[in-house]
């Protein structure tokens, strides 16, 4: 059995300009998966930067309120909101709100930063 506990995750600044924490990633730990799973966070006010992965992605809004840009174009998400991301797409988020703005990165196959491209 394994569980994790979010502040046990180690926090960094990833290349898009978010803040996360990797949960799980197959890469890392023993795992049987074929993705991996990282909770990341906005500033309020800010943004990440256009990126794009060349795989899939799939955001999960746990809180506050943003606009998601996905090739051109734009829309609000807020909590319980649920975006795909298809691999290759220029993509960020920008946080419209006082507070950060939290969400979950599920990447299949595993994110890797070698195929993460700052645009």
């Amino acid at each position: 059995m394994l569980i994790k506990q979010l502040e046990c995750c180690k926090e960094f600044i990833a290349g898009d300009l978010t803040v996360l924490r990797e949960i799980l990633h197959p890469s890392k730990e023993n795992l049987k998966i074929h993705y991996s799973l990282a909770h990341a966070k906005v500033s309020p006010g800010k943004s990440s930067v256009d990126h794009k992965l060349k795989t899939s992605e799939v955001y999960y809004i746990l809180e506050g309120k943003g606009i998601m840009y996905i090739d051109g174009k734009a829309a609000e998400v807020a909590a319980g909101a649920t975006i795909y991301i298809p691999p290759g797409a220029v993509q960020r988020i920008h946080n419209t709100e006082n507070s950060e703005l939290m969400f979950l990165c599920i990447v299949d196959p595993p994110w890797r930063e070698e195929e993460e491209e700052i645009i």
